[in-house]
């Protein structure tokens, strides 16, 4: 697909590291798949993979995680 923030380059798909934040928690997820746009390197996730960050995001918050750097799909 074409990039829709620069315009001019492809998306490719590869990994991306996703940061979230919510109040005092930060959760750093390593090994995202996304489309990366090759030309300035904007990440597109799919609705599926956003869905499942946003569950994980919410389980550490309710575990009291104030940071932690995961990989995404690990048990």
């Amino acid at each position: 697909m074409k990039c829709v923030i620069c315009k001019n380059g492809e998306t490719q798909a590869r990994t991306a590291t996703v940061t979230l934040e919510r109040g005092n928690m930060t959760l750093v997820i390593k090994q995202v798949p996304a489309d990366v746009c090759g030309n300035c390197g904007e990440e597109y996730l799919s609705s599926d993979v956003s869905e499942k960050l946003l569950k994980e995001a919410d389980g550490a918050q309710k575990s009291g995680v104030q940071v932690d750097v995961r990989t995404f799909g690990a048990a």
